[in-house]
């Protein structure tokens, strides 16, 4: 899933009137619409590189919980039956005072029609000055195998009120799952992104380049096509409400 407690959005907790539409002095709501050439979450493409159509919704309290759901179009081949991703999440971010900010939350990931796929995640992130570290742990993906997703990574202003975010992360599964082609496995795998984003014309623009270390056997082996692990750009425009 690529939704995440950015820090526009998280001033929108504590300052309803950022973004989000004000229900109550408290409550506000935030939905997102968006077109991306690729859908990838962890390095991962989960369109087979074809474009994605994505939206959410999130509640947004004044003392910072909140709680939403986000959806996008997903195509895993080989006769999977399931054509949509649906997530449903709810935290608590802590904005301990203006640089530092601690978001905790719970995601469940279902597909209508393939309910073998769903799963639940627990999610931390901590963020102060711009930089940010956190992990995703999961202990009923595909079946019995847990999963452990860290990352860390950094996000600043530049020039033109361009946004940069920068992000390295680490997959880890409990049991070896993917097979180089010289018979050599292993139990996890690296992957990173840069990203360039602006606002212009009332739009959100973004522009990234994707990449992992897994090899085209590899990603063959355990996601069944060779192309989904390897280098890409992935463009984007969305519009907040």
């Amino acid at each position: 899933m690529k939704r995440h407690l950015s820090l526009a959005l998280a001033a929108a907790l504590l300052a309803p009137a950022v973004q989000a539409i004000e229900l109550t002095r408290d409550l506000g709501l935030e939905l997102n619409a968006g077109i991306y050439s690729d859908y990838r979450t962890r390095g991962i493409s989960q369109t087979q590189n074809d474009p994605a159509l994505q939206g959410s919704a999130t509640l947004l309290h004044g003392s910072g919980l909140y709680a939403g759901v986000w959806g996008s179009n997903v195509d895993f081949g080989h006769g999977s039956s399931t054509r949509q991703e649906q997530d449903y999440y709810a935290g608590y971010y802590w904005q301990i005072d203006d640089d530092i900010a601690l978001d905790l939350s719970y995601i469940e990931y279902v597909y209508p029609r393939q309910s073998e796929f769903n799963y639940g995640e627990y999610q931390v992130e901590l963020s102060a000055y711009g930089a940010f570290l956190g992990g995703k742990y999961s202990n009923d993906m595909a079946g019995d195998q847990s999963y452990l997703y860290s990352y860390l990574g950094y996000r600043a202003t530049l020039p033109w009120e361009l946004g940069l975010e920068l992000r390295y992360g680490q997959a880890d599964y409990k049991d070896p799952v993917f097979l180089s082609a010289s018979g050599d496995d292993r139990d996890s795998y690296q992957e990173w992104e840069s990203k360039l984003s602006r606002s212009l014309l009332g739009l959100d623009w973004s522009l990234s380049y994707v990449d992992t270390d897994l090899s085209e056997a590899e990603c063959a082996g355990y996601y069944g096509f060779e192309d989904v692990c390897s280098a890409t750009v992935v463009a984007g425009v969305s519009k907040t409400f």
